[in-house]
C-alpha cells in the first residue's frame, strides 16, 4: 500500500481562505451594527403603532443579528490554528453556526405565527403612517446590508446563512410597507397579523433549506451536485492505468473545502507503472473538475 497526500495545498487553500474570511468579518461587523441601530427602532416603533408586523420584523431582525454575532464569532473561532487533536481545525465550527441560525429561525417563525392567529381572533388597531415609515426605513437597510453581504454567499455557507435572514427581512419589509398603505387607507387592521403569518412561510421555507445544507456538511455527505459515481467514471475514462476505483469519500469540511479519500487499483505490476505520474494526474483531474483540494488516496 502507498499512501498520498497533500499538505501543501491544504495549507494555500487555508491561507486563501483566512485572507477571504477576514474580509466577511469586516462585512459582518458593519451589518451587525447597522442592524442593531434598525431592530431597536423598529421594537420601539412597533409598541408605538400598535403594530404586530413591525414587532414580529424587529424580533426577526433580532434572529438576523443573531445569526450575524454567531457568524462572526465563528470566522473567529475558525480561524484559530491546527492542533494535533483538531487535525482539520475550526473550520466546521461555521456550518455549526448556520445549522444553530437555521433551528433558531423555526423558534422565531413559531412565535410570530402563533401571535399572528391570535391577532386575527382579536384584532387590535394599527397606526397605519407612522408603521410605514417605520417598515420603510426597515427596508432601506434591509437592502443595504443584503448589499454588503452580497459578494460572499457563494462562498460561505456561514454568510449565506446570515444572508437568507436578510433575503426575509427584506422580503417582510416590503410587505410591512404594502400592508401599511393599505392599513392607512383602508383601516382595515386584520391586514397586519395576515402579514405576519404570510412572513412566517417564507422564513420557513428558506430557514428548512439553511437546516438541509448544514445538516448534510456535519453528516458528511457528498457537497451538493457532486456525485461520486461520476468522479469515479472520470478518472477510469481519463487514467488507463487504473482498473479499479473502490471506497471512494467525498466530504464538505467547510463551504468550499473539498476532501476525497479512495482506494485505487492500477492495472498490472505497480514496479511496471510510474505512481507518482499516476497519483499526480488524479489529484489534478479532482482539482480542476470537482474543485477538490485535499485527496488522500491508497494504491492497491
Amino acid at each position: 500500500m502507498k499512501h498520498f497526500h497533500r499538505p501543501k495545498q491544504t495549507e494555500s487553500v487555508a491561507d486563501e481562505l483566512f485572507e477571504y474570511k477576514s474580509v466577511e468579518k469586516k462585512k459582518l461587523k458593519i451589518s451587525i451594527a447597522i442592524t442593531l441601530i434598525t431592530m431597536l427602532v423598529e421594537i420601539v416603533g412597533g409598541f408605538l403603532t400598535n403594530s404586530l408586523a413591525l414587532i414580529s420584523d424587529a424580533g426577526h431582525m433580532f434572529t438576523h443579528l443573531f445569526a450575524l454575532s454567531v457568524s462572526t464569532a465563528a470566522i473567529a473561532c475558525a480561524n484559530r490554528p491546527v492542533c494535533h487533536h483538531r487535525t482539520f481545525g475550526f473550520y466546521r465550527i461555521e456550518i455549526l453556526a448556520a445549522h444553530l441560525n437555521s433551528l433558531f429561525i423555526f423558534a422565531v417563525t413559531i412565535w410570530i405565527f402563533i401571535e399572528g392567529v391570535q391577532r386575527i381572533i382579536h384584532p387590535k388597531q394599527v397606526i397605519g403612517m407612522e408603521m410605514f415609515i417605520i417598515a420603510f426605513i426597515g427596508l432601506v437597510v434591509n437592502l443595504v446590508t443584503a448589499w454588503i453581504l452580497h459578494g460572499a454567499t457563494k462562498e460561505s455557507l456561514n454568510i449565506k446563512s446570515a444572508f437568507v435572514h436578510m433575503l426575509a427581512d427584506t422580503l417582510s419589509s416590503v410587505a410591512i410597507v404594502i400592508g401599511a398603505i393599505i392599513i392607512y387607507f383602508t383601516k382595515w387592521n386584520i391586514i397586519d397579523p395576515v402579514i405576519s403569518i404570510v412572513i412566517t412561510f417564507f422564513i420557513a421555507a428558506w430557514g428548512w433549506g439553511l437546516f438541509r445544507d448544514s445538516a448534510n456538511i456535519l453528516l458528511e455527505a457528498a457537497p451538493k451536485g457532486m456525485d461520486t459515481d461520476q468522479i469515479r467514471k472520470v478518472l477510469l475514462e481519463e487514467i488507463n492505468e487504473i482498473e479499479e476505483i473502490s471506497d471512494l469519500h467525498v466530504w464538505e469540511i467547510t463551504s468550499k473545502m473539498y476532501s476525497m479519500t479512495a482506494h485505487v487499483k492500477i492495472k498490472g505490476d505497480e514496479k511496471c507503472v510510474d505512481v507518482k505520474k499516476i497519483l499526480s494526474r488524479i489529484k489534478q483531474i479532482v482539482n480542476e473538475k470537482f474543485d477538490i483540494e485535499h485527496t488522500t488516496i491508497e494504491l492497491d
